[in-house]
Parts: C-alpha cells; sequence; structure tokens
C-alpha cells in the first residue's frame, strides 16, 4: 500500500474513532458527573529471521476503546474492541454498572480542565511505512548476512524488523476531544561469536519515527558482530571496590530507576527510596534533568499524557536537586499537588554533560570497569539498594585492556547519584532518556 494512501486511511480512521469516543462521552454523561474516553489503535508488521530463514512474519491491527465514569467520587470503566454504536453503548452502561458498586474516593476523577490539551500541537510523529513484507524481511536479513560475514562471527540469534503506526484519540467531559497518530520502526540483529571454546553475544538496532531515520542493515550487522567480538577472551577480574563507567546505551537505566522511584504512585505508597526527595540534592550541583515532550519526530514526544494533561517542557532535575515528582492526576491529590502530565511515563529527558566524548570519560576514570551489559533484576526501588550482573572491559591508564564478564556490580542508588563524577557527550538518543556515558566514583565488584 502506498504511504499516502496509508496516510489518507489513518486520517479517516482517526475521525471515526473521534466519533466513537464522542458518542461514548455522550452517552456516559447521561448518567455520570464526569467521563473520559480514550482510544489507540495500532496497526503494524513484525518479521524475523534467523541464519537467513524467515521465522515469522506477523501483521497486527488492534484497540480497544476505554471508558471511565465518575459520579460522587465512585468510578466505573469498562472497554471493547467492537466500535459498533450499540457495543459502545453498552460498554457505556456496563461502566455506570460497575460505577455504583465500587467504593467512594475523594481523589478519583478527572483532571483540572485548565491543564487539558486543547488544541495539542502537531509534533510530526507521524512517517508511517508501507508494510512490504519482501522490504521487511530483506532488511531483517541484510543485517543478519553483514554480521555473519565477519569471520569471527560463528551464528545468530536472529534478526528482526519491526514497524507500526498507531491512532491515539482522547476526550473527556471538559469538552476535550483530541488526537494525533505516531509511527516508530526499528531494525535488530543478535549474533554470537566463538573463541577457545567460549561463546561471546551481542546485538545492535536501530529505531526512528521515520524509516530515514533509521541506521543501514549493514551497519547494524557490523555494529553487532563488532559488539561480539570485542568481548571475545573476556574474564573475571578480583572483588574489589573501582570507579564504574557506564556506556551511554545501559546508563539509560540508571535515570530509569531514578523515574521509577519520582512516580507519584511510588511516592504516596511509601514504596521509594525517593520519599521525601521533593527540594532535596540525590545528584551533584552541575547536573541537570530537562524534560521535553515537544521535539518534532522526538521518540518519547506526546502532546499529552493518557489523562488528556498537556505536556510541557519542565525541569525534572535542577542543579542536582528534586524540583518535581512524576504525577497524574490520581497520586498528585493523594499528594496534595498538581499533576505534571507523566500519566503515561516520561518524555525525552535530555541530561546535561559535563564532560567530553567517550574516549574523555575513559581518561578521566582511568582505572576501573567499564560497563557496555547489564543482566537481572536486582534493584530495590524502597531502599534503593542495587546489584546486577555486569560485562564490560577493564581500564587502566585510561585505555580498555580487556574484556570482562561473570561480575556483580553493587551499591545504593543515592550513594551512586551521588557519586556520579562525570556525564560524556556520547548521549544515547535512540529512546525517552538522553545520556551520555555515565561515571560513578566507586561500585564494589564482586568477582573472582
Amino acid at each position: 500500500m502506498k504511504i499516502n494512501k496509508i496516510k489518507q486511511d489513518a486520517s479517516a480512521q482517526k475521525e471515526k474513532l473521534s466519533q466513537a469516543v464522542q458518542l461514548a462521552l455522550n452517552e456516559s454523561m447521561k448518567v455520570a458527573e464526569a467521563a473520559e474516553v480514550a482510544i489507540t489503535q495500532s496497526t503494524g508488521i513484525d518479521v524475523s529471521t534467523r541464519l537467513g530463514n524467515i521465522e515469522n512474519v506477523e501483521f497486527n491491527s488492534d484497540g480497544a476503546l476505554s471508558i471511565v465514569v465518575y459520579s460522587q467520587h465512585r468510578k466505573g470503566s469498562a472497554s471493547t474492541n467492537a466500535l459498533s454504536p450499540q457495543a459502545i453503548k453498552q460498554a457505556v452502561k456496563a461502566a455506570l454498572d460497575i460505577m455504583q458498586y465500587t467504593s467512594v474516593d475523594p481523589n478519583s476523577g478527572i483532571g483540572d480542565k485548565a491543564l487539558m490539551a486543547f488544541n495539542a500541537p502537531d509534533l510530526d510523529l507521524f512517517y508511517p511505512s508501507d508494510l512490504n513484507v519482501d522490504n521487511a524481511v530483506k532488511l531483517a536479513l541484510d543485517a543478519e548476512q553483514a554480521a555473519l560475514a565477519i569471520p569471527q562471527i560463528t551464528s545468530s540469534d536472529g534478526s528482526s524488523y519491526s514497524s507500526s503506526y498507531g491512532i491515539h484519540v482522547y476526550g473527556n467531559s471538559h469538552g476535550m476531544l483530541e488526537s494525533y497518530c505516531a509511527s516508530r520502526h526499528s531494525l535488530s540483529t543478535c549474533v554470537i561469536a566463538e573463541q577457545d571454546g567460549q561463546m561471546e553475544r551481542s546485538y545492535a538496532y536501530t529505531t526512528a519515527r521515520d524509516t530515514r531515520d533509521l541506521r543501514l542493515a549493514q551497519w547494524v550487522g557490523e555494529e553487532a558482530a563488532n559488539k561480539t567480538i570485542a568481548h571475545l577472551g573476556a574474564r573475571q577480574i578480583e572483588t574489589m571496590n573501582v570507579p564504574v563507567l557506564f556506556s551511554a546505551e545501559v546508563a539509560t537505566g540508571l535515570f530509569s530507576h531514578l523515574a521509577g522511584a519520582l512516580s507519584g504512585g511510588a511516592i504516596y505508597r511509601q514504596s521509594s527510596f525517593l520519599v521525601d526527595a521533593l527540594g532535596r540534592q540525590i545528584f551533584p550541583s552541575w547536573l541537570n534533568i530537562v524534560e521535553n515532550p515537544h521535539i518534532l519526530k522526538g521518540l518519547g514526544s506526546a502532546p499529552f499524557d493518557s489523562e488528556g494533561t498537556r505536556t510541557k517542557q519542565q525541569e525534572i532535575i535542577r542543579d542536582g536537586v528534586v524540583s518535581t515528582y512524576l504525577l497524574g492526576n490520581y497520586s498528585a491529590r493523594k499528594l496534595g499537588l498538581i499533576t505534571t502530565g507523566h500519566a503515561s511515563g516520561i518524555h525525552n529527558w535530555q541530561i546535561s554533560p559535563n564532560h567530553g566524548a567517550f574516549e574523555d570519560m575513559l581518561k578521566l576514570m582511568d582505572r576501573g570497569l567499564l560497563v557496555t551489559s547489564l543482566m537481572g533484576q536486582g534493584v530495590n526501588m524502597i531502599t534503593g539498594d542495587y546489584s546486577r550482573g555486569a560485562s564490560g572491559f577493564w581500564v587502566k591508564n585510561g585505555q580498555i585492556q580487556y574484556p570482562v564478564n561473570e561480575v556483580t556490580i553493587a551499591g545504593n542508588l543515592s550513594e551512586m547519584f551521588n557519586q556520579i563524577i562525570a556525564i560524556g557527550r556520547d548521549t544515547e538518543m535512540r529512546g525517552r532518556i538522553q545520556t551520555g556515558s555515565v561515571l560513578i566514583e566507586n561500585m564494589s565488584i564482586a568477582g573472582k
């Protein structure tokens, strides 16, 4: 299907979905005091290959309309995959019936009208592909073949290509009814190398809103191969305390833990190590995090969150100090605060660097462990205790010496955040968190 035709069909479908949302709102407001309705319809293709063979080709087109109604601080919800007027009316009735049996909760309800995203901006997020199976298969095969063409690569764990777009519509009883379309495409491959009976595995990927912004399949394959080969001959190191440099690709996880700890749900449930952190310094004074949800074509961009609250540029960390929790409507009310537009997660966190390129970060560390891969889920969000399996490289005199595996790195996130010495300018851009490599002054390494 031609891309222009896909765009035309998406535009027509967006109008149809908006009408369905409006119908649900009209039906809800015959009984309820307030209501909100949302639907996301996604369409896409997923292809996987392995060792030159096609393993899977999957088309998907799905979505459900969800309805939430409120009256006298009671809440009822229901959803439907069918969008006929009859199905929508039945779903509304189900939500209204459920509402009669739920407990009174003074914190339930839709958001403040003044915070709604009326006239939502166009963030240039919609670049659908033609969903051509032959092209998708060729990209996956080309990436894999580029890796397998390198002699030390002995096998493949497969390649995958996915391309999808979604139509997002949200409306509520404040009179808001807004929508937008967004696309996402990605190509990845994972390969295996062997040396002296030791096997190593690594991967590479590229992702973008627009297929024209994807890295070439050859780059994906060669990058996966080079990362894998670089780890051949890996060894354990002695147990010790040393500086640790998180490569940019894995450093994003540190700030993902921060986002989880600052989420309103974790704060009001007292299940975060950052309870009562608002206005408190938790990072060095030079570190800033700004959220910019309106970057054109940004992977984390969105004009509004899942509750219709308009997104906006805001400081998350300023001069090392927590500027805000990450709140949706319910958690904001529980804490006596105002929603921050984070009901559906974070949007393009930009972490400020204070140092140079990756090579400069190695020189600054001088001696320690460069972490390029993490395993396990050993993070306690209540205490901040951090312990994860890791692999990477031993660094001495600012130079990579040899690969390292089968070690565990441990610390506490509060201490780790406070001990960040530098953040590089080698910024990882393939996600919602944009950071360079992160150097932490001291962590425990459990080795042999």
